[in-house]
């Protein structure tokens, strides 16, 4: 099939794909239709379902979108690094666009990010995807994550040059390529599991400008559809994402179940000592109310909901155990993704 490429757009898309057959098909159809984005190449990671036949079926409906294949795993890279890392040496654009495979890009996010980068300087733009949630952990849990990354990594921070707070989101980050090229691409990053972070701190480090934004009406994800992949997923991300110290992660326990530990506790003690169990439930509502109240302000200044507070209690509990379970899988050196296992907490972060 002959290619057709405008020679006047500037974005090549890279999708990284392992087994994304549900999803692949909408996230193709958003990024082809843009005329800012020259060619969308999707790097199929060993997939064993129907993920290169849908990119095929794809390409046949737009003649932008290239399809390209891995072949085993190198030692000392994660598997998505590998993937954009082929994808960025196969791409044409003078920026590269690294999105998910569970990403649907609104019709302007490539000219939105474009003009960003004009209106800020920027070497990187990257936006915090619009959450898809559908059950009642999703709505419980991710919420709360991003509220504690929004304290963690503040757009503000970020965004200014004289500090040197970084992140970025993989599920949106564009690049431009000489920069890309410049901080030594994919291949400095090889076995970072979080290389999203990773490379906005190697952008910013360069002397080069970064933005990081909400990307609601820009770009939106169900990141996980089922209990098992959203457990799996985080479980590898969180404990990097909260500090990766065990101190770091003390004090996240401390500001997760302190509250309703020693709102409890209040309520309890006052209840036992002076019989006054009325006096106690008003303590512990109160307690309760006050958390709740702190919570929604929460979830307000970070795009969601307010209705998503009465997820507050099963919100704190889970990532309680789930930000337990990733400090787990690091103090024992490894955690799986995508039936792959990888070291970590080591200098090389893939067995391949």
């Amino acid at each position: 099939m002959t290619q057709i490429i405008d020679k006047s757009a500037r974005v090549s898309a890279i999708v990284p794909a392992r087994d994304e057959e549900a999803v692949i098909g909408a996230c193709l159809e958003s990024l082809a239709q843009q005329s800012e984005i020259l060619e969308v190449l999707v790097v199929d990671d060993q997939s064993t379902d129907r993920t290169a036949a849908i990119v095929q079926q794809s390409m046949r409906d737009h003649t932008k979108i290239r399809l390209l294949q891995t072949h085993g795993l190198p030692p000392g890279w994660v598997g998505k690094n590998y993937a954009v890392s082929l994808g960025a040496q196969h791409a044409q654009g003078e920026w590269l666009l690294f999105t998910d495979a569970d990403a649907v890009h609104a019709p302007d996010s490539a000219a939105r990010a474009l003009a960003i980068a004009a209106q800020e300087s920027a070497a990187l733009v990257s936006f915090s995807p619009e959450q898809i949630m559908e059950t009642w952990y999703e709505k419980a849990l991710i919420p709360y994550i991003y509220c504690r990354l929004g304290s963690r990594f503040s757009y503000d921070d970020v965004n200014n040059p004289y500090n040197k707070s970084a992140a970025a989101n993989g599920q949106f980050l564009m690049i431009r390529r000489d920069v890309y090229e410049s901080i030594g691409g994919h291949a400095s990053v090889a076995s970072e599991v979080l290389e999203d972070v990773a490379l906005a701190k190697r952008v910013k480090n360069s002397g080069q400008r970064i933005w990081f934004g909400s990307g609601q009406g820009i770009v939106r994800t169900r990141m996980y559809r089922s209990f098992a992949s959203l457990w799996e997923g985080w479980k590898k991300n969180l404990y990097p994402l909260m500090g990766g110290t065990p101190e770091a992660i003390g004090r996240e326990y401390l500001r997760t179940i302190g509250p309703v530990l020693a709102t409890y506790i209040a309520a309890v003690t006052t209840g036992a000592l002076f019989g006054k169990w009325l006096t106690a439930l008003a303590m512990f509502l109160a307690g309760a109310t006050a958390t709740a109240v702190a919570y929604d302000g929460e979830l307000r200044s970070n795009h969601f909901s307010h209705s998503l507070v009465r997820y507050e209690i099963p919100a704190r509990l889970l990532f309680a155990r789930l930000l337990w379970a990733s400090y787990g899988s690091y103090r024992r050196g490894k955690l799986k993704w995508k039936g792959r296992e990888y070291p970590v907490g080591t200098s090389r972060a893939s067995n391949g």
